[in-house]
């Protein structure tokens, strides 16, 4: 994983990829450690990778952006190499706040990169371009 998150974080989101490379079991295994390290964005994100609302976005050079479908029906994009979201949410509780370490969305990338539930998405540069735009306009 490219983003730097708490040790005890980190860890769980591998134990979990672990899991669902050897058995392909479900996260309630772990719903209560998710629960406890990320509060109330766990149930939320869990909700969307079983929605599959989680794409991979790729173009030829290799850079890649997340977009998820909020459970609203927008959709927002999340980058794992810094842990960030166009929500409104991650800057409100994220930033601003720093009640939670990460928004449904971004946590919804990483549960689906652990689970193997992400969906694949490849797009020329300038698509990609577009959709990194997209989600500046929508912040400001």
């Amino acid at each position: 994983m490219d983003c730097t998150l708490p040790a005890v974080a980190e860890e769980l989101l591998k134990e979990i990829k672990k899991a669902f490379q050897e058995t392909s079991h479900g996260a309630d295994t772990f719903f209560f450690r998710l629960k406890f390290i990320f509060g109330p964005s766990a149930v939320p994100a869990l909700d969307l990778v079983d929605q599959r609302s989680v794409t991979r976005v790729t173009s030829p050079s290799g850079r890649t952006a997340y977009q998820v479908l909020g459970s609203s029906g927008k959709l927002y994009t999340c980058y794992s190499s810094c842990h960030f979201c166009t929500c409104p949410a991650f800057d409100f509780t994220v930033v601003q706040k720093s009640e939670s370490l990460l928004c449904k969305h971004i946590l919804a990338v990483y549960l689906s990169l652990a689970m193997g539930a992400c969906q694949e998405l490849s797009v020329s540069e300038e698509q990609l371009t577009s959709i990194l735009l997209a989600g500046e306009e929508d912040e400001g």
